[in-house]
């Protein structure tokens, strides 16, 4: 087989980008991970998992990518500091202006920051829909406004984010030198809406639509996951998500919303383990197919 060294690894007459309505865009920023590192391998891994992805996608009853054409662009470079997400948000402005959805693959859960920035030049009134195992709201870690574990506190101080929705949430702080991040939520509820992983039983999928607008950001940490099927992540909990739990959220919501961008972070890829990078691309192509062919489907 033939390399193409890209997301499916799918010729050129369907990975062009002007014949492209997804885009791949791989930032691998890894700067404030606190237990388990190696998410700036998670791009590459990912998209080397990706090869091995069946294409027909058996649900949607299509080959996804001949309808769509996927696009992958060379991994962004970065650097370090306040501004490290300048060429990611300038590169999801640049594929929205397009056109394009914009598939962002991290590196770290900071990486959101840059795709809302960059999205945010679009669109000025949109809901954040979280899947994670963490709710991500200190206001500080470790002295850094920029951590990974304050990435949705700092969103959701953008005036474009009207709202967050938290799904699988089952590790919340209170550290009151970290900004009581559970406080925050009790005297946000307005704002912030959390799906508690220990109540997904109880979990109405109507619920999670009410709450979102018309257009969604959707950042999914794979942590969200039971650690029993994605191990390859450096903050793993127990208790989490399993594959058609999330596909069934994950349908409704493209089917009926406007999803406007998507980011995959949290990966550690694991050595001689390739099982979970290659789920994580597989749920990377469902969305894509969810995106554009749900409605089509006979």
């Amino acid at each position: 087989m033939k390399q193409y060294n890209n997301f499916l690894n799918i010729e050129p007459q369907y990975s062009e980008l002007d014949k492209s309505r997804a885009v791949i865009v791989p930032f691998g920023y890894e700067a404030s991970t606190t237990y388990g590192s190696g998410t700036k391998k998670g791009p590459k891994a990912i998209i080397l998992a990706s090869s091995q992805v069946e294409l027909f996608d058996e649900e949607l009853e299509k080959e996804v990518y001949k309808e769509t054409g996927i696009c992958t662009i060379p991994e962004l470079k970065y650097k370090t500091g306040t501004d490290f997400y300048l060429p990611l948000s300038e590169k999801t402005a640049e594929m929205l202006a397009l056109k394009k959805f914009p598939v962002i693959l991290g590196g770290e859960h900071t990486i959101t920051f840059g795709g809302i920035m960059g999205a945010k030049e679009k669109y000025k009134n949109f809901s954040m829909l979280h899947f994670d195992a963490h709710a991500d709201l200190r206001d500080t870690y470790e002295g850094n406004k920029f951590s990974h574990a304050c990435v949705m506190r700092r969103v959701q101080e953008l005036p474009e984010v009207k709202n967050l929705v938290q799904i699988g949430i089952r590790n919340i702080s209170n550290e009151e030198s970290e900004g009581g991040e559970f406080n925050f939520y009790k005297a946000n509820q307005d704002k912030i809406k959390i799906f508690w992983a220990d109540k997904k039983d109880e979990w109405d999928t109507k619920d999670i639509l009410q709450n979102l607008l018309e257009n969604v950001y959707l950042t999914f940490d794979v942590d969200v996951f039971d650690p029993s099927i994605m191990p390859s992540t450096g903050t793993p909990e127990p208790g989490g998500l399993y594959w058609n739990e999330v596909l069934r959220i994950l349908k409704q919501v493209f089917l009926k919303k406007n999803v406007i961008a998507e980011d995959f972070v949290e990966l550690s890829p694991l050595k001689n383990f390739p099982a979970p990078d290659f789920m994580v691309a597989k749920l990377i192509y469902k969305t894509i197919g969810y995106k554009f062919l749900l409605n089509k489907k006979k």
